[in-house]
């Protein structure tokens, strides 16, 4: 499998730290200093995963301009702050690209839901049900964050991003697919509780901070470490990792951890805010013009609930 262009989407609006303080009393520089966080972009009314999965759809479509939409026959999207749960994402894609009986899926593992996508595309092009997919990601955590919660209303924030994903390789900057490992720890630690979005009882809350914040340090650098390992490579070929974008304190750790240099990890939290699933692939999109032919690129992610992987990509 190849990833043959990403592109991404985020709102215009910009929310920067001093909104929070007379919300929830946490100063400009303690957010700084605690999440790597100086603002965040947040959907504006009208907005939602819908339509930013849209936008970044439409990106992806431009920068393709050999590609026709009905050469795409299979749409996974993954949000867990859907806008609509029975018309889904995936269906809105489908919609605005106005592809006819092919299969769409919509899909939630929370930050982790990208890897888990790209498995599922994986799964119907070896059952030759596919040839060219779209795995579209979009989170719209303004919907439900709670900007007076001193614990976690200041880390959220929107965007989308999308991939196009072939069976066989188009075009010379097409990234090779070499591994996907995914899994779930929902037995572990306080997974049940650490980080919740209960959309009737509070919204998005993160009463264990903690505990997310050391399972998605030693969850995210296992799975980096251990996809290298299998494919015969060592942390020292790594060109760049691509974490969830999360905490940079986080990032930060992750890299430590693994012994590597912090300028080979993408960040794009200090810009924009924690982006849900959609984090990795814009930062991936971010990336897109710098990669050169056999660089290595790991994507690692970590989602509440918990789940966890790792994507290994060979340029």
């Amino acid at each position: 499998m190849f990833i043959n262009r990403v592109s991404y989407y985020v709102p215009e609006l910009r929310i920067p730290n001093a909104f929070f303080e007379p919300l929830n009393g946490l100063t400009e520089d303690w957010i700084l200093e605690r999440t790597g966080i100086k603002e965040r972009r947040k959907a504006k009314e009208g907005e939602n995963s819908h339509t930013m999965s849209v936008e970044a759809t439409r990106s992806l479509i431009e920068q393709e301009p050999k590609l026709s939409a009905q050469e795409i026959d299979l749409v996974v999207a993954g949000t867990y702050t859907a806008y609509d749960t029975v018309t889904t994402m995936g269906h809105a894609i489908q919609n605005f690209l106005d592809c006819s009986e092919i299969p769409v899926v919509t899909i939630s593992s929370a930050c982790s839901t990208l890897l888990n996508a790209v498995e599922i595309v994986e799964g119907y092009f070896a059952m030759g049900k596919a040839s060219t997919a779209l795995v579209v990601v979009s989170d719209h955590n303004s919907a439900y964050y709670n900007a007076q919660d001193p614990k976690s209303g200041h880390l959220w924030g929107d965007g989308a991003a999308a991939l196009l994903i072939s069976k066989e390789r188009s075009g010379e900057k097409s990234l090779k697919i070499k591994k996907i490992t995914t899994a779930g720890a929902g037995n572990v630690g306080q997974a049940m509780n650490g980080v919740s979005l209960k959309p009737f009882d509070g919204g998005i809350q993160m009463p264990g901070g903690r505990d997310v914040f050391l399972h998605a340090c030693n969850y995210m650098a296992k799975s980096t470490k251990e996809i290298l390992d299998e494919n015969g490579y060592s942390v020292d070929d790594l060109t760049y990792l691509i974490p969830h974008q999360a905490n940079l304190r986080i990032t930060k750790n992750v890299a430590q951890n693994l012994g590597i240099d912090e300028s080979k990890a993408v960040t794009n939290v200090t810009y924009l805010g924690n982006t849900g699933c959609a984090g990795c692939g814009i930062g991936l999109a971010e990336k897109w013009d710098s990669i050169k032919k056999d660089d290595i690129i790991v994507m690692t992610v970590f989602g509440g609930g918990y789940s966890y992987g790792a994507m290994l990509l060979e340029a």
